[in-house]
């Protein structure tokens, strides 16, 4: 059995990364011009990689499915990107920002992969700005700041509710200079499906045209994977629909071990699914919870008032609502970290508060951020005695020019106005924190074969903090990877170009032609999505927020079954030679039945609750607990990693006291 070994350099944390660098070998400039690299996936992390390899001086290849890397679906990301400059001089540094990344991924993170990238983060912003990427800025012209879930401090960059959008047009501008400069060819509407090894070393992919069914070699003497998340098993998640896990799940079929790979984030501000016929979700940014709070109300009759219509959330009372998570979590409020926020919207729906239709959705309320910042208004413009209408609207300016491009997609798919009545919101999976296992350097357990960003595993533990996304592929890109594989590449500078015409290529080329033929000729009597559709389910059901070992046994039995009918009815249309979505989909969901199983395996043997997903049977609360909780057994126990007993403050001690910022909220994991 292979050993894994981390690589981690000794020493300090705080000294690590620069001990390293002083150490490593580098390829010298004339020597860059003879190496290739291939990057697979151009979104933050693959985009600022590439285009900083080939400001390195390497030859660079990119591949992306999508028509332009400008469609990433980095461009997704909304709230912000977190980097540890204390702007607002509230106490953050880089040791707190690893801190607070460590315990918000419940302490299952690589410590020192984790001090790197708060290392590096302020780097990040001042690469950002001189790109022009347009950051918010306070009245004194100083880049603005915001909070996100799970920290005392403001440390979150952002662009209204666009940052990943700004931000990956800052790194697209860096890649098409190099596309310019002839150091990066792009593949656009390619899609990597195997990874090709030459005598245990990546030498290259196999890529299909998207457009012309064409099967394509490339070599090169490092292959870099930047494709993303996995969040799509679940068919219904926040990620684009375009979203797969081909790139990663191939090269971990060619040795590339994976790690965690049922830590998935689930995010708590997502706009309810609307019934069974849905394709995808939408994600509220987490940067709405610094102003709006999150409530269901008290009374159950007034829950079923308000779902027949007979009752709207602003005719209850301020004491007839329950802001659950300020009553549970009184010093971080509305901005718990997400794990804790998602567990608690499900305790609270699982109860029967849930106030749609579907009994899925909690609200978010931004009723109080107006009128306080219409009262604030008033009082910088010396409006004496404003009306209530002038309160509102002063209030309801601000609110949106904070948010406003957010409350726009909001009414555009729900049809109601979140700036009169509260939005609907109820958790979704978003992020996987799992993913292909890395070293220190970024490489996977195949030589030369490297994988950041979200396909990695390497960061965020069993839960993501909000905004940390954008900065750790922005980090892998930008600063650790050019590094990392120099030091690799220093030992390629006598290898010579790889040629395309040898037996691996041949075998790798032909293993992915019989999987396209086989597709294309099955004649099956269900569509791809049908089976995506069965597996999303089984997963969100037994591999989800709550979980035991008799689903998760079920759930690998049902997938395994559900993966053999797949293969003897799928039917896709159109042919191999052409532009065909239903055979693009085809493959990806082949290798989502491959890993949904793998998945349900990784839950089984985890026994602990942590991150976004409770371990029903392994909770037990002893007499003592029980008797001191002020809420019902099943609310208290699904609140487990962040609890607290007696008075707020009070702390809670288990093996080891484990400080966490101003207030000592303890971890546990129930046994």
């Amino acid at each position: 059995m292979s050993v894994l070994d981390s690589k981690v350099p000794k020493g300090p944390l705080k000294t690590k990364w620069t001990d390293y660098k002083n150490h490593i070998d580098l390829v010298n400039p004339a020597n860059k011009r003879n190496i290739d690299v291939i990057v697979v996936g151009t979104g933050l992390a693959g985009g600022s990689a590439a285009a900083t390899l080939a400001e390195l001086g390497y030859n660079v290849k990119t591949f992306c499915y999508q028509d332009s890397p400008r469609r990433a679906h980095s461009i997704a990301a909304q709230g912000g990107i977190n980097a540890a400059k204390n702007y607002q001089g509230d106490g953050d540094s880089t040791y707190r920002l690893f801190y607070d990344t460590i315990k918000g991924g419940d302490y299952r993170s690589r410590e020192a992969n984790v001090y790197r990238l708060a290392e590096v983060s302020a780097n990040i912003i001042d690469q950002c700005v001189a790109q022009g990427v347009p950051f918010a800025r306070d009245y004194g012209g100083l880049l603005d700041n915001r909070s996100f879930g799970g920290v005392l401090v403001s440390r979150t960059f952002y662009a209204k509710g666009q940052t990943g959008q700004q931000l990956l047009l800052g790194a697209y501008s860096a890649m098409n200079r190099q596309i310019a400069r002839g150091k990066i060819t792009p593949f656009n509407r390619h899609e990597m499906l195997d990874v090709v090894k030459v005598d245990g070393k990546a030498r290259g992919i196999i890529a299909r045209n998207l457009v012309t069914g064409e099967i394509e070699r490339h070599s090169a003497h490092a292959v870099v994977i930047a494709s993303g998340g996995y969040g799509n098993v679940y068919f219904l998640s926040t990620n684009a629909m375009g979203s797969n896990a081909t790139a990663a799940w191939k090269i971990h079929k060619k040795g590339a071990f994976f790690a965690n790979p049922c830590y998935t984030q689930i995010h708590p501000t997502c706009i309810p699914r609307s019934g069974d016929y849905q394709s995808k979700l939408t994600l509220m940014s987490e940067s709405l919870r610094n102003d709006g709070r999150i409530w269901v109300p008290k009374n159950i009759e007034d829950v079923k008032a308000i779902r027949e219509g007979k009752k709207k959330p602003t005719d209850l009372s301020e004491d007839e609502r329950d802001y659950y998570l300020e009553r549970r979590y009184p010093a971080f409020g509305n901005l718990v970290p997400r794990d804790v926020a998602s567990r608690a919207a499900k305790e609270r729906c699982d109860a029967g508060y849930g106030v749609n239709a579907t009994g899925e959705a909690v609200y978010l309320d931004f009723a109080s951020a107006i009128e306080r910042y219409g009262k604030e208004q008033a009082k910088i413009h010396n409006i004496q005695n404003p009306s209530k209408q002038k309160i509102y609207d002063l209030g309801k300016a601000i609110v949106e020019a904070k948010y406003g491009n957010l409350f726009q997609m909001y009414e555009k798919i729900v049809d109601q106005d979140p700036y009169k009545t509260p939005m609907m919101i109820y958790p979704a999976v978003h992020y996987t924190m799992g993913g292909v296992w890395v070293d220190y350097n970024l490489m996977t357990t195949v030589d030369g074969l490297y994988c950041i960003g979200e396909a990695n595993f390497s960061d965020h533990g069993a839960n993501r903090l909000g905004a940390s996304a954008l900065m750790q592929g922005l980090a892998d890109g930008y600063f650790v990877l050019p590094y990392t594989i120099g030091d690799y590449l220093s030992h390629e500078i006598r290898t010579g170009k790889i040629p395309t015409n040898t037996p691996e290529f041949d075998a790798a080329e032909k293993e992915v032609k019989d999987k396209i033929d086989f597709f294309v000729n099955n004649n099956g009597k269900h569509s791809v999505d049908y089976y995506h559709k069965k597996l999303g389910n089984i997963m969100w059901e037994k591999c989800g927020m709550s979980r035991n070992a008799e689903g998760l046994k079920e759930a690998m039995a049902e997938i395994k079954a559900l993966r053999e009918d797949f293969y003897k009815n799928v039917s896709v249309p159109g042919n191999a030679n052409e532009l065909n979505a239903e055979l693009e989909k085809a493959g990806r969901v082949a290798d989502f039945l491959e890993l949904g199983e793998l998945f349900a395996k990784d839950a089984l043997v985890r026994e602990e609750s942590c991150g976004g997903h409770f371990r029903e049977e392994s909770v037990e609360l002893d007499g003592e607990q029980k008797g001191e909780a002020k809420r019902n057994d099943k609310e208290f126990a699904f609140v487990s990693a962040w609890e607290y007993k007696g008075e707020p403050g009070e702390a809670v001690l288990h093996k080891e006291e484990l400080e966490f910022n101003e207030i000592e909220l303890k971890q546990r994991s129930y046994k």
